[in-house]
C-alpha cells in the first residue's frame, strides 16, 4: 500500500433523466477526516451514506464536497393561481364602485405578481429516487479519483521523505566519525580545561576535579543520541515501504529526530559536531514539513 497526500481534486459529473449533476471535490491538511458537504436545497437525503463512504476511502483530510444539480429539458407548466385570481377581481369590483375608471385589462390583471405561476413540471418519486442514487454513486467515483490522486502526489512524497532520511543517515555518521567525538580528544580538551583551572588558582581538590571530568566526559558522549538517530531513520524507512495512513506516526518520528538533533548540539563542545548538528536540525524541518501533507 502506497502513502497518500491530503490534498487533492476531483471531478464527475452525469445525467439521470432530466437530472444533470456534478460533483467538485478537494482536500487539504486537516488533524483528522471531516467532510464539508455543499448541497442545493432538497437534496439532504443523500448526505449520511455520502459521509459513510469517505470514511471507507480517506483516514484524513478536510473534503470540500460542492453538488450542482439542475433538471433539463423540463417543460415549464404555466398556471393560474385561482385564490390571488378571485382576490384581485374582488377588490377591483369593490374599488369600482368608488371611483370611475375604465375597467381593467386581462393583460394588466395577469401582470399581477402572484396571479400566473410558471412552474417545472412536478416530479416523480422514481425519478428523484433514481438521481439521488446516481448522485451518491458519482459522488463515489469522485472520491476514488481524488483518492487516485492523493496517492500519486504521496508516492512523489515518499521520493522526498526517503532523500531526507538519507541525509540525516549521512550525517549521523558524519557525527559518528568526527575526531572530535573520539575518547582522545575530549580527553585532551578535558586536560586543557583542567590545567587552565589549576592556573588559576590552587585550592581545587585534585579528586574532585577528576569526578566532574569523568562527569563531563560522560555528558559530552553522544553514543546514545546517534543510535537512537539511527533507530528512528530505520523505522521511518519501514513506514515509508509500508505505505497506508503513516503520517501520524511519521510526524511523531520526525518530533524525535528533532528531539536528538537538539540534544546533539547541546553536548557538542566541537565546531564540527556543532555544524553537524544544525545541519541535523535543517534536514530534520525540512523532514516534518513534507511528513504534515501526508494521510
Amino acid at each position: 500500500m502506497a502513502l497518500s497526500s491530503m490534498t487533492g481534486f476531483a471531478r464527475a459529473e452525469g445525467v439521470s433523466g432530466a437530472y444533470v449533476w456534478a460533483w467538485e471535490l478537494k482536500s487539504v491538511n486537516a488533524k483528522g477526516l471531516e467532510l464539508r458537504l455543499r448541497l442545493p436545497p432538497g437534496w439532504d437525503a443523500v448526505e449520511a451514506p455520502l459521509r459513510a463512504r469517505a470514511g471507507e476511502i480517506l483516514a484524513r483530510g478536510t473534503v470540500h464536497a460542492n453538488l450542482s444539480v439542475q433538471r433539463a429539458g423540463v417543460a415549464p407548466v404555466v398556471r393560474v393561481n385561482e385564490p390571488v385570481l378571485a382576490a384581485v377581481l374582488s377588490t377591483m369590483r369593490d374599488v369600482a364602485k368608488r371611483i370611475e375608471a375604465a375597467p381593467p385589462a386581462i393583460d394588466g390583471i395577469l401582470a399581477l405578481k402572484g396571479v400566473i405561476e410558471v412552474l417545472d413540471e412536478d416530479e416523480r418519486e422514481e425519478d428523484r429516487r433514481a438521481a439521488e442514487t446516481a448522485i451518491s454513486a458519482g459522488f463515489t467515483t469522485a472520491l476514488k479519483s481524488l483518492a487516485e490522486m492523493r496517492k500519486r502526489e504521496g508516492s512523489a512524497l515518499a521520493t522526498v521523505l526517503r532523500a531526507r532520511l538519507d541525509e540525516i543517515a549521512a550525517l549521523a555518521a558524519r557525527a559518528e566519525a568526527a575526531p572530535g567525538r573520539k575518547a582522545e580528544a575530549i580527553k585532551a580538551r578535558l586536560a586543557e580545561q583542567v590545567a587552565a583551572l589549576l592556573e588559576t588558582s590552587s585550592r581545587f581538590d585534585p579528586d574532585r576535579l577528576h569526578q566532574e571530568a569523568i562527569l563531563i566526559a560522560s555528558k559530552a558522549d553522544i553514543r546514545e543520541e546517534l543510535d537512537r538517530l539511527t533507530a528512528h531513520v530505520a523505522q521511518a524507512r519501514r513506514l515509508i515501504d509500508a505505505g497506508g495512513p503513516a503520517g501520524r506516526k511519521l510526524d511523531f518520528l520526525s518530533q524525535e529526530l528533532n528531539r536528538e538533533s537538539n540534544t546533539l548540539c547541546a553536548k557538542s563542545n566541537d565546531v564540527e559536531l556543532t555544524n553537524i548538528g544544525l545541519e541535523l536540525k535543517t534536514v530534520v524541518e525540512q523532514f516534518r514539513e513534507q511528513v504534515q501533507n501526508l494521510e
